[in-house]
């Protein structure tokens, strides 16, 4: 933040002024490192900013969560089930077309916050069956290019409303 820099600046001198290292022609060698030591302090300390994404191109969550949330660089994007945001039922009840539903929703709140899904870095993948995996993977493989975003894929008991597949990603906000 670029407004806690002078307030940096101050309490470097302060500080080094009260140790009486700061005088004489080391002063601004000194100072520098001691500036930026404290600067560093300051911005590691400062709590992070949340921003909620939502985008109506998603379903609505569908509990106390959001879509997602961006901070820190990287946007945050809650699990996806195949649900139409348009009429809050299933796209359908075969893994090819939920997961492909899963898909559109995950990457309209990906755009939402200001992404791609080029920009994902890691996918959560949580199955109802396992052996739905290839048929899910090669959707996967359809929607992101190499380099392909780290990933782990669980089978679950069972998933929200049902579902047969349900995925989480984060991606790197460009």
């Amino acid at each position: 933040h670029p407004h806690r820099r002078p307030t940096c600046v101050y309490l470097a001198i302060m500080i080094l002024n009260s140790l009486r290292i700061l005088t004489g022609p080391l002063s601004r060698t000194l100072a520098v490192p001691a500036v930026g030591l404290l600067h560093r302090a300051f911005r590691s300390s400062a709590p992070a900013l949340r921003e909620v994404i939502n985008t109506p191109l998603s379903p609505a969550a569908i509990g106390p969560y959001s879509q997602a949330i961006k901070t820190n660089g990287l946007l945050f994007v809650s699990g996806q089930i195949p649900l139409d945001p348009k009429t809050g039922d299933f796209a359908g009840d075969t893994i090819e077309v939920q997961t492909k539903q899963v898909f559109e929703n995950m990457k309209a709140i990906v755009e939402a916050g200001g992404c791609s899904m080029k920009d994902v870095v890691k996918c959560t993948v949580l199955l109802a069956d396992m052996g739905d995996f290839a048929k899910v993977n090669e959707i996967y493989g359809s929607y992101f290019t190499e380099p392909y975003p780290a990933r782990a894929a669980f089978a679950v008991k069972t998933l929200p409303k049902g579902a047969l597949v349900e995925i989480e990603c984060i991606a790197a906000v460009p």
